[in-house]
Formats: structure tokens, sequence, C-alpha cells
């Protein structure tokens, strides 16, 4: 199944028809089961998306919202994902929406990785989940390169996995791909000329471990890319 290719004249409308999409599917989750689970990215790309998802109109009590991914640093730090998520989204009315935990007081991720993930594993399957790319072609944080990409791309992986990778700063946790790939609906949001000749690399088919962002270009759901300039 090929990704639909959805291309905008301009970030905030991006912005804006994605947290439009978002919020209808969102809707029919919960009118459908009651509850949702959302997984939004981390990094600059995503705030304005995250800001207009906070204006829509949902049930929000209803919601879990989780990251993709998040640096192992303190919710304080400006490279922290968790705070651009609790400064962006979980505003107004969408701060009702349940936050599952992606960090915790620890010397190092595998010391709080089990308590994290089962919490995680409770609010599976996502029902929308909204990733980012990076011009590496990485995605949440699936690092070409990474300590342990493989184990993290194999389909028995655990829905939540500590990774290191060359050239990050700090050590990361990340959901894993079978995680990503079982979402109802995947959403890739893109914004830059620098993003646009990586997507057409990751687009064509090669190894996942050199573009991990091509499982979830081939995941067997319905996956829109949503690029602008």
């Amino acid at each position: 199944m090929m990704p639909a290719i959805l291309h905008y004249p301009s970030r905030d409308e991006q912005a804006a028809d994605l947290a439009e999409i978002v919020a209808r599917e969102l809707s029919e989750a919960i009118e459908e089961n009651g509850k949702a689970t959302l997984a939004v990215p981390g990094g600059s790309t995503p705030g304005a998306f995250l800001r207009a998802l906070a204006r829509e109109r949902l049930d929000w009590a209803k919601l879990r919202v989780m990251l993709t991914d998040e640096r192992f640093v303190p919710e304080t730090s400006p490279r922290s994902n968790t705070r651009l998520l609790r400064e962006n989204l979980l505003q107004g009315p969408a701060e009702q929406a349940i936050l599952i935990p992606f960090t915790a007081p620890a010397d190092a991720p595998e010391d709080v990785i089990d308590r994290l993930s089962a919490a995680v594993e409770a609010a599976l399957p996502l029902d929308v989940c909204v990733l980012g790319m990076g011009e590496d072609m990485h995605t949440a944080s699936l690092f070409p390169g990474a300590d342990r990409l493989d184990d993290a791309l194999a389909p028995g992986a655990p829905a939540l996995m500590a990774m290191r990778a060359p050239g990050a700063p700090e050590p990361r946790i990340t959901l894993t791909a079978p995680v990503l790939r079982g979402a109802r609906i995947l959403h890739l949001l893109l914004a830059g000329k620098a993003k646009q000749a990586p997507l057409e690399q990751a687009m064509q088919s090669g190894p996942v471990v050199e573009a991990p962002v091509r499982a979830i270009l081939t995941a067997p759901v319905p996956v829109t890319v949503h690029y602008a300039d």
C-alpha cells in the first residue's frame, strides 16, 4: 500500500489541516470504543500542529496521549519533548487528556523502562500516530546506526526501548516499529525543502536499517505524508 502524499502551500495550512483530520479520526475512535490513543512526535516541526489540535473540539478526557519518542532529559530541559507536549497541546480543554509518560527520574532509561512500558502497553494499540522524519531518514528514535535498531525493527520487539545513536547527545526512549506499524492510522509530518530528497529516497525500496522511516512508509495501514516547504 503506497502512502498518500499531500502538499501544502504553507506550514500554517499544513498544521490546521492535519489537526482537523486527526481530531476527526480520534472522535470516530472515541465514538466506537469509548476512548482513543494518540501518539505524536517531538522536535521543532510539530509545534504548530499540536497547538492547532488543542483548539479542536474533542472529548479530551477520553483521549490518551503519548510521544513517539523522548530524549532522556528532565522535563525542565528545553530538549524535553514532554515539555513541548505540555506547552503546545495539553492546554485549555486539551489538558484533560491523559498523558502516558515516557520519562522518569533515573540515571539511565534502562532503570525505568519496564515501568514506563507497562503504561504504554495498557494504552495500545494506537488509534492515530503522527510521526516526523529527520534528514537522515530516522523516525521516532529509530536512527540509522543506533545501538539497538535491529531489535527495535524486529517483529517481536517490546513496545518501548532505550536507544542510543551517533550524533544524539543523550539516550532516547522510543516506540518500536511493531507498535508504530500497528497503529490504525499513520501520518508523517514533514516541513522544509531539506526533507524532500530524503523522502524521495525513503520511498524507494532498500534496507530499512539505512532508512528506518521505510518501516512506516510500508506499514499495512493507511499512511498519509503531509509535506510543506
